[in-house]
């Protein structure tokens, strides 16, 4: 196993001025730090190489190296309370819906552990049972007493514990929502006299965790992790007779069967959109989730009539739990950038090396405000990192299984991170119960967001590495430019573009806000210039946790080419409360907005170059096109596949808003049998579609005008800026690029349209 040395940042944009921590986990007794400014990461000797530019900082320097842990598994924390630390007698129910009960473990409902040994436990029991513990600590109920019925997964269970400590008495209740005749996973059990302890503590009270994680790691890790979804948990302070367990399953309120005994009731609807989980009881018990388990989720009583959370909230009672969620990886800061003033704007790393290992922790520096702008801005598209953060390739299997066997090299960080499940997943990745992964962390160490990573799908740099390639040709060109963030735009909105005359798109610009919509929107309205140098972009709706804004949340919804469905009625998020899905779904259809929209993807054949069509003769685009001859083929070389027009492409569609005067410039072809068209396009599959899916499968060039001299160039590729370096810089991918780029940064005015 190689030493490990890895790290992350606090923040991942900072501007001049503002401080920037790493933490960093390694093996080694020592390690050395360099700030360096990333520029080229692709080291294949067909381009430029690897590029980076180290800087002069208090950065740089010898320190001490140390071991830090991410420890996963979402639950809920309740802190000790008088009424909760006095209970002897007790009953303890919730409605539970398990997802994992062939694990072989505990899986804690509602716990109040103590290495006294004195707690209590309502939990699953490795076989699956419902099992409650009075006594002993953590997650061991070896000697605790169980219904001896599994329960069955992927279906909604009241379970219920009703203990009376004078008669040393417990009644267990494990009673499924369904009432299918001789149902084998029922149980209601009694055992008179074999609980004795007293079950008073001054510990934490858990949700969701059988025992807590040790004191190294304070609240934020628990053992014994519960697999599923919760609902409605309560506690009342004495054992309940039987009617009113049964009134609590029919669905009277906990205040209304016992209300002078009752703890604490849990409303898990309530504070849907934050960490808070609200006591509705006496006693104000709230709890906070760790590790962000997933909100805005159908309860037991869900029926099905309302799919928006906000409108039903009382069917939203449920919390999804998972073994291998994680917020924040919680690490200590080992060191500190103060970024200092006149900082050129662009993409740095603190280089990590020590006994022949090496690690990049990248981040961007973003210009001063109210400093004098470059007209040029180039947005990294970090929602796009936050969603392929990680990513354990799990929505890739089967394009991997129609890849030769020599295309599948395996990146070295990505087998690191096979190791380290703790580092969490992508939103291509399903959790360990098979649900998908909703929400995503920039608190972490992001394995694959490093310059030289090397995507398996493309055998390149793809993501942060493959957006380099533009970095490198605009210092070639000798371009002035800044650098700002997606989650800049999120934040600060149209008042961050309107100091620059032309924004650049990165190279997959997937995921995008409603924030950052808008401010595109009002950008290009008020004659702003964009110029999308990507594929596959403007397509998945996503959201930023108000509260954590390192947080990035999706919803898949059920279309669109995706990884996994939602589940029924979990198409809101959270922390938001808008639908989410495809833009195109909502009615912003990247077509309106670019001209073109996501048609294809494919990995397995080169990828080819674009052939000029009528309108890239128009007078119109006659500064696109100067210098390059009007039977030249665009972009058939380039560093990714080959090509300038492969991976994931995007092709003009009027049906879905593409403007009419927009005009086809040129259009890729021919594709290989390995790109196929996005399962959206088509209502159903006929065999024309599996005969010949090329009729959509090419990547369209456009240009467009809007208002106020405004403007859109697109190319529709995400292979495009793989291809700027060919030959030195001297080919007509670059030669396109620096014309548009030069007219929509310096031209006061454009070529007019037709009939102006």
């Amino acid at each position: 196993m190689p030493v490990e040395l890895i790290g992350y940042t606090d923040k991942f944009s900072v501007a001049p001025g503002e401080t920037v921590q790493f933490m960093v986990s390694t093996d080694l007794p020592h390690y050395e730090t360099t700030l360096v400014r990333l520029i080229h990461g692709d080291e294949n000797p067909d381009g430029p190489g690897f590029k980076e530019e180290p800087v002069a900082s208090d950065v740089s320097g010898r320190r001490r190296g140390r071991k830090q842990i991410a420890r996963s598994g979402s639950f809920v924390v309740v802190d000790d309370n008088a009424s909760l630390n006095r209970l002897r007698s007790f009953t303890l129910q919730a409605w539970v819906f398990p997802t994992t009960l062939d694990r072989g473990e505990t899986q804690g409902i509602l716990s109040k552990p103590s290495s006294e040994g004195n707690g209590f436990c309502l939990a699953l029991g490795p076989g699956g049972d419902l099992t409650l513990r009075v006594g002993g600590s953590g997650a061991d109920l070896g000697a605790g007493i169980g219904t001896g019925r599994p329960l069955r997964a992927g279906e909604w269970y009241f379970v219920a514990a009703a203990f009376d400590a004078g008669a040393s008495n417990v009644r267990l209740y494990q009673l499924p929502l369904s009432n299918w005749p001789s149902d084998g996973s029922s149980a209601a059990i009694e055992e008179p006299g074999r609980v004795q302890e007293a079950s008073q503590n001054s510990g934490p009270l858990l949700i969701a965790a059988a025992g807590e994680g040790g004191a190294h790691t304070g609240r934020f890790a628990a053992e014994g992790l519960f697999n599923g979804k919760i609902d409605g948990p309560s506690i009342f302070s004495r054992a309940l007779d039987e009617d009113e367990i049964m009134r609590l399953r029919r669905g009277v309120a906990p205040a209304e069967v016992a209300a002078s005994d009752l703890v604490a009731s849990w409303d898990f609807a309530a504070g849907a959109s934050s960490a808070n989980v609200i006591d509705t009881g006496p006693n104000s018990l709230h709890g906070i989730a760790v590790n962000m388990p997933a909100r805005a989720v159908t309860g037991h009583n869900w029926t099905a009539t309302e799919f928006d959370f906000k409108h039903a909230p009382e069917q939203y009672g449920a919390i999804y739990f998972h073994d291998d969620d994680l917020e924040d990886a919680r690490w200590e800061a080992d060191f500190e950038l103060s970024v200092p003033d006149g900082l050129r704007s662009g993409v740095y790393a603190a280089r990590l090396t020590g006994d022949g290992q090496e690690d990049r922790i990248p981040f961007i520096v973003r210009p001063q405000r109210g400093s004098d702008k470059p007209p040029i801005l180039y947005l990294m598209p970090t929602m796009t990192y936050a969603a392929y953060a990680n990513d354990r390739m799990d929505a890739s299997q089967e394009h991997l299984a129609g890849l030769p066997e020599e295309h599948l090299k395996w990146d070295p960080r990505d087998l690191y991170l096979a190791e380290h499940p703790e580092f969490a997943m992508s939103f291509y990745d399903r959790h360990s119960d098979g649900s998908g992964c909703i929400y995503s962390s920039m608190l972490r160490p992001m394995v694959n967001m490093r310059p030289q990573h090397r995507h398996l799908l493309t055998t390149t740099p793809r993501l942060l590495g493959e957006d380099l390639y533009l970095i490198d040709w605009l210092d070639e060109k000798g371009f002035a430019y800044e650098v700002e963030t997606d989650h800049d735009l999120h934040h600060e909105g149209q008042e961050l573009l309107a100091e620059y005359k032309v924004m650049v798109t990165g190279t997959h610009p997937e995921y995008w806000t409603t924030p950052m919509l808008t401010a595109l929107e009002a950008y290009l309205e008020g004659g702003g210039r964009l110029m999308y140098l990507g594929g596959n972009g403007f397509y998945w709706v996503t959201s930023i946790d108000e509260e954590r804004p390192h947080i990035a949340e999706i919803r898949r919804g059920n279309s669109g080419t995706r990884a996994w469905n939602s589940a029924p009625g979990e198409c809101y998020h959270s922390t938001t409360g808008e639908m989410g899905g495809l833009w195109r779904h909502r009615g912003k259809t990247p077509n309106r907005l670019t001209g073109i929209g996501f048609t294809a993807q494919g990995w397995g054949d080169p990828a080819p170059g674009y052939t000029r069509k009528p309108g890239s003769l128009d007078p119109r685009a006659s500064f696109i096109f100067e210098g390059i001859a009007p039977d030249e083929t665009i972009g058939d070389f380039g560093l990714v596949f080959g090509g300038a027009a492969g991976d994931e492409v995007d092709r003009i569609d009027f049906d879905l808003g593409t403007p009419p005067h927009t005009l086809l410039l040129a259009t890729s072809g021919p594709h290989g049998p390995s790109i196929l068209p996005v399962i959206e396009d088509y209502l159903q599959v006929n065999t024309g579609l599996v005969n010949d899916p090329s009729t959509s499968v090419y990547a369209d060039m456009v240009y467009l005008e809007t208002a106020n001299q405004g403007a859109v160039f697109s190319v529709g590729s995400i292979c495009w800026c793989g291809s700027l370096s060919h030959n030195n810089y001297n080919n007509n991918v670059s030669r396109v690029t620096e014309n548009v780029l030069k007219a929509f940064a310096f031209a006061a005015e454009l070529p007019p349209p037709a009939g102006k």
